[in-house]
């Protein structure tokens, strides 16, 4: 009787736990306290597949469209330092001012903070892992994902595929 009791509360307990974990890893979450809407709301870009595929090259469409990742070290601007902003590849949308870039080691371009309404964060439990994937609040384009374990201000790592950024550079104050 006690064990009949004891594998049926066993099995409500499993069935709680997985339906909290898949309904979890669907949840939008704000890991870094920086990340969501902003004051001026941002209007979503709609582009079917096809106009996804004609707009971007195959490495940007493997990257920002099907969540792909670009090899470590790699990538064009892990070890780049110039004074602009980094924008998202696919819809031109600005994400992280160079001030907030710095050389983590891992690889990828890693900066400590976002600017404010530019990212979105989501649990992303796929390979086995927990992580929170990092998407442009315009496009939806996979961008990467956000550690804890960054440098002061924020203490968090915005670890981000070159490909799926574009670099625009300060522009001098004799330029205009």
């Amino acid at each position: 009787m006690i064990k009949k009791l004891f594998k049926s509360t066993f099995k409500i307990l499993i069935i709680i736990i997985f339906t909290f974990d898949v309904n979890f890893s669907q949840q939008k979450i704000n890991f870094s306290g920086v990340s969501g809407p902003s004051n001026k709301e941002q209007k979503k870009m709609k582009k079917t597949e096809s106009e996804w595929k004609r707009t971007l090259t195959p490495e940007e469409y493997y990257i920002l469209r099907q969540k792909g990742t670009e090899r470590a070290f790699t990538g064009e601007y892990d070890k780049h330092f110039e004074e602009g902003v980094y924008a998202c590849a696919g819809c031109g949308a600005e994400l992280f001012e160079s001030g907030t870039k710095y050389n983590s080691g891992c690889g990828w371009p890693a900066f400590y903070e976002a600017m404010p309404g530019t990212v979105e964060e989501t649990q992303d439990n796929s390979y086995g892992m927990r992580r929170i994937e990092i998407t442009c609040s315009k496009c939806d384009g996979h961008l990467g994902h956000v550690f804890n374990d960054g440098p002061k201000p924020t203490g968090i790592r915005y670890c981000i595929n070159s490909i799926s950024m574009d670099f625009k550079p300060e522009k001098n104050k004799d330029q205009k």
